[in-house]
């Protein structure tokens, strides 16, 4: 007989798409086992204590020292584990057979192949596996925001227009806003107050949120297409590592920027969407969820495209150069009631 050859791999990480490298460790070397040639070798390897008694003649029933405590028992007498195995396994197939052909049948008519088929494909779609693999995609591209960037290119360009632009969160007057009527602000994660993909504050906008919460008090959370998302955060884990980094509550929701109602967020503040701020850098998402809702809009610089996927970036420069050239034919965005100038709220307006 042939030694077996087992050798250990080293646990892999998996990261979000695109995947550059995957490094692998074989500077361990492979580990020989051998099966053991003889009984006593055996033996040995097991840890078995077999039993060294002569010879028993198996011809002849034998009688079992009723003061033995061991659970040795011998080939004519089945063990209780024994009996309940084959008594479970008869009880199954019993219960798996058909004594009527016609039921079978009848059976195959009620599944039929498309209904297996689409049984197989929901137990695929809900692993985790998928689930994991739809985040790193998700992210990158979003569905809903195509969906409905094509409504606001055709009839709803206005939504797509942030009441105000700045440069990052640093430029907002939060006092001001405060005075005006505001109640709480809801911040986007990526690129808005953290890199891409990273769960902690972007180190320069600190002071900005410390002053934001001296001014707003606990009103104010994170509203994500990431963390948070029950899609791509099925376990919370994202949202609560975020919320414990940067001391902001980050709202769980079903449905991603800018589908969706504002009913989760108004649910978490306790106040309309006319009374919240919307703080994002996508104007297709972020701009175009919080004008369809009510929020007053503010649109930032992306805090860094360098992590972002190519597509990402491309579609980005698509969306800026669009709403740039709305704004130069004059095309206005959607009026709110509690400001009508918004760049009066913010230190250095940035011109789109």
């Amino acid at each position: 007989m042939q030694p077996v050859v087992l050798a250990a791999f080293p646990n892999c990480c998996c990261y979000p798409l695109p995947i550059h490298f995957l490094h692998f460790n074989f500077d361990h070397k492979p580990i020989n086992l051998s099966f053991p040639r003889t009984q006593s070798q055996f033996k040995t390897l097991c840890s078995l204590a077999l039993p060294t008694t002569t010879t028993h003649d198996f011809s002849t029933p034998q009688q079992e020292d009723p003061n033995r405590t061991n659970s040795y028992t011998y080939p004519d007498q089945k063990s209780t584990f024994l009996q309940q195995f084959y008594s479970s396994v008869s009880q199954k197939t019993v219960n798996n057979q058909d004594p009527d052909p016609e039921n079978e049948e009848k059976e195959e008519d009620k599944h039929p192949k498309k209904t297996k088929f689409l049984g197989f494909l929901r137990v695929i779609f809900t692993n985790m596996w998928w689930t994991d693999l739809k985040a790193a995609v998700g992210q990158r591209i979003n569905v809903e925001g195509l969906v409905f960037s094509v409504r606001v290119f055709v009839k709803d360009r206005h939504l797509a227009l942030p009441h105000v632009a700045v440069r990052d969160i640093r430029c907002i007057n939060w006092s001001e806003l405060r005075r005006r009527g505001f109640k709480g602000v809801v911040f986007d994660k990526d690129n808005t107050i953290t890199v891409p993909y990273s769960l902690t504050l972007w180190p320069p906008l600190r002071p900005s949120i410390e002053q934001c919460k001296d001014v707003f008090g606990p009103d104010i959370a994170v509203f994500s297409n990431s963390a948070g998302l029950l899609e791509y955060d099925y376990d919370g884990s994202k949202a609560k590592k975020l919320e414990g980094t940067i001391g902001i509550k980050v709202i769980r929701h079903k449905v991603k920027k800018p589908a969706g109602t504002a009913e989760e967020i108004e649910k978490h503040f306790g106040y309309k969407s006319s009374q919240l701020i919307m703080v994002g850098d996508r104007p297709f998402t972020d701009v175009v969820y919080g004008n369809r809702n009510g929020f007053l809009t503010i649109l930032t610089e992306p805090l860094s495209v360098v992590e972002e996927p190519f597509i990402v970036r491309q579609v980005r420069k698509l969306e800026l150069t669009l709403v740039n050239w709305w704004f130069r034919r004059g095309l206005k965005p959607v009026s709110h009631k509690l400001v009508s100038d918004a760049t009066q709220c913010v230190k250095d307006p940035h011109p789109l």
